[in-house]
């Protein structure tokens, strides 16, 4: 299929051939019929495209402060290469899509096949969306007219948090196409709507919809235009869907408003608040947040899980049913707005010169389809040879980008796939990497005799499962941690891979750091008892980022803090027979990332592991201490090793080598050369057991014993 993407490194605007989504469970696919350019959101997006990278940087300024405490930690070069790589993936463009239902995903029951939908998908022939994204188009609304459904929503949510009410004043600063759906769904609430623009014919076309609209740049003065409307009385509220970085815009909105009035933020301009202004008339300010309640929670959008309607009465779906009802019912008038239509294989004509465009609503045509979708796009034409280290890739984030294909590409592996659920950014990573198809179908990859080893990298929730699959299919398996979320997952896992007789490989790559060999090579293999103490400064993570989630990601615990066990059973030469562990707070709880954990080992060994997502920045993020036999190494952020008591080791250094590069060295080889597991299945089990055990014992208080 076709999608419109933004470069954000070169700065094109590209018409890319990718894989065609499978549906997912709770989502609808979409074949796509029409789409709406949302010229002010996406003229933003390829102008930033287009900057260079100093003019990306005064844009984001809280970027380059993350850059720069980056460097300071990680060192100049590992920053300069993740930059680089997020400027590499580019952006999907668009958000105002609509379509027919071709496919129903599991626990999908208010959509069926056939049923015409606007969603908030992206410019693609086909795409995936969650059922609280769509809605279903009324019969009288043709395709082009339900285009609109989403800027809709998005100037409704503006009003409803203004909350008018019939005969009050409302000013809307900027007749864009936000705009000028706001003002007339204010005038079908019964207000009058006064609309400003600097563009004479978006003040023309408001003026036939029955706004009182103004161009300030014909000398009107906005304030005093208000105040002599509303007889000195001011505006009763102000709804900004102007995009500008002027402070002028807040302030103005301030001095035209009533006393107590309301001003609504949904476009973007300057904000910097003069207290004089909201002080004297006790104003209310609020920013409007996209579509309505539910927007960015990842429980309502991904998950399906509606709010109540007798609590929440208008969620993002519920505001898109909205809009379609006033365009079904002619309170909205779609039609006057559509400067022009577009075959989607003609999109530059809409694209190639955004800054310049006079477009109101610039509508994009996609051709008649039939038959199923195409799940793999052929990027190169290497030949494999079976046996011999070829790869298929399931699983294209940012972890995949930034450091598993830069290690594979120096290894003599295969690569023959990669999987992507969207089928972008496993197209982006083909064409970059050199892999030979890009494909959202991972049966493919699965069926495909060439390929010996599957590689696992996706959300955490998916590993056990995909892990299972790649066995049965005969296939050796590199998983990223964790193996699995639970003990059940992980006994259908150990059935699975004791029925295949193929291995599995977990990417617990610190122990094949340099400094960690130099660790275990200076501390000898006599299975004496120690003492470790593992200190991991984590980094805070939101608490809405998936990794938090117990279903999916399975909490930092489980599914980071294991790096460490296995580390630790590494270098002890043991494994974990007993977990307790302890979260900072009062109350224990089922998920933590400030913890300190504690593991005995069967040959007496003491394990300390302190996560912590509550330090600074700015201080090294891991460390580790091993005393043993009137010795001590002490590893910093693996950069430096110090060696105190030993006869032949005093220090090393490495550039910052957590071991990724000679772990996929080593995987490959094993895979090419019919070796061993890099790391015996009983130590993964083992430490897999180990952090399922550190959260039971934090649900318990106590001990646990590892079966």
């Amino acid at each position: 299929m076709k999608q419109i993407i933004q470069d954000l490194k070169v700065g094109n605007t590209i018409l890319e051939e990718v894989p065609a989504p499978l549906v997912k469970a709770g989502q609808v696919l979409i074949q796509t019929t029409r789409s709406l350019v949302s010229l002010g959101t996406e003229r933003m997006l390829v102008e930033f495209g287009k900057a260079n990278f100093l003019e990306k940087a005064r844009q984001q300024p809280d970027k380059v402060k993350e850059v720069l405490n980056k460097v300071k930690t990680d060192g100049l070069q590992p920053t300069i290469n993740a930059v680089f790589n997020k400027l590499g993936q580019p952006l999907p463009l668009g958000y105002c899509n609509v379509g027919k239902v071709i496919a129903i995903g599991k626990g999908v029951e208010d959509f069926a096949v056939g049923d015409r939908v606007a969603s908030n998908g992206a410019h693609a022939e086909y795409v995936s969306v969650p059922k609280n994204l769509a809605a279903k188009i009324p019969d009288n609304v043709s395709d082009e007219a339900a285009a609109f459904t989403v800027i809709g929503a998005i100037g409704l949510q503006g009003i409803r948090l203004a909350n008018p009410t019939f005969g009050e004043t409302v000013v809307v600063v900027g007749l864009g196409l936000i705009g000028l759906i706001t003002s007339q769904l204010l005038k079908a609430n019964g207000c009058q709507v006064i609309g400003f623009d600097y563009d004479p014919a978006k003040v023309a076309l408001a003026k036939t919809f029955g706004i009182h609209a103004v161009n300030p740049g014909e000398g009107t003065d906005q304030v005093a235009f208000v105040n002599n409307f509303t007889h000195e009385v001011g505006a009763d509220a102000v709804i900004i869907t102007a995009s500008n970085k002027s402070n002028e815009i807040i302030s103005q909105s301030a001095k035209m408003s009533r006393k107590r009035g309301r001003i609504i933020l949904v476009g973007v301009i300057g904000l910097d608040l003069s207290r004089a202004d909201f002080f004297e008339k006790e104003l209310t300010f609020q920013v409007s947040c996209s579509y309505g309640p539910g927007r960015y929670d990842e429980s309502y959008e991904q998950k399906g899980q509606d709010y109540p309607l007798g609590y929440v009465r208008w969620t993002e779906k519920r505001n898109f049913e909205a809009v379609l009802n006033a365009i079904s019912t002619k309170a909205i008038q779609t039609e006057p707005l559509i400067t022009e239509r577009i075959p989607l294989e003609n999109y530059q004509q809409i694209y190639g010169d955004m800054a310049g465009s006079k477009s109101i609503a610039s509508i994009l045509v996609y051709p008649e389809k039939s038959g199923e979708p195409q799940r793999s796009v052929s990027i190169g034409s290497n030949s494999f040879t079976p046996g011999k280290g070829t790869v298929g890739i399931i699983g294209a984030g940012n972890f995949t980008s930034a450091m598993i294909l830069p290690c594979l590409k120096k290894t003599s592996a295969k690569l023959k796939f990669v999987s992507s659920s969207g089928g972008l950014s496993g197209t982006t990573l083909a064409k970059k990497f050199g892999i030979s198809n890009s494909t959202t179908d991972n049966t493919l990859i699965l069926n495909d005799p060439e390929i010996d080893l599957v590689m696992v990298t996706t959300r955490h929730n998916a590993h056990a499962r995909l892990v299972i699959e790649a066995l049965k299919a005969g296939k050796h398996v590199f998983v990223e941690k964790p193996l699995a979320l639970n003990k059940e997952e992980l006994e259908q896992v150990i059935n699975a891979y004791k029925e295949s007789g193929k291995t599995i490989s977990v990417g617990f790559n610190r122990r094949f750091a340099p400094l960690a060999i130099q660790m275990k090579k200076a501390l000898g293999s006599g299975n004496t008892p120690m003492n470790i103490i593992a200190t991991m400064n984590a980094g805070f993570i939101p608490a809405k980022v998936w990794v938090h989630d117990m279903e999916i990601g399975g909490g930092r615990i489980i599914g980071e803090a294991c790096h460490f066990i296995d580390l630790i059973t590494y270098l002890s030469g043991s494994k974990v027979k007993a977990v307790c562990m302890n979260a900072m707070g009062a109350n224990p709880e089922e998920n933590t990332d400030n913890a300190t954990i504690l593991l005995k080992y069967e040959n007496g060994t003491n394990g300390v592991i302190n996560y912590f997502s509550n330090g600074s920045k700015a201080y090294s993020k891991e460390r580790v201490e091993v005393y043993h036999q009137e010795r001590t190494l002490i590893m910093d952020n693996w950069r430096k090793l110090n060696g105190f008591g030993f006869k032949n080791f005093s220090s090393a250094s490495s550039g910052q080598d957590k071991g990724h590069q000679t772990q996929f060295n080593l995987l490959i080889e094993s895979v090419q050369k019919s070796g061993h597991a890099m790391i015996p299945m009983e130590e993964l089990v083992n430490t897999t057991k180990a952090s399922f055990a550190a959260i039971e014992s934090l649900k318990t208080g106590a001990w646990v014993t590892i079966g």
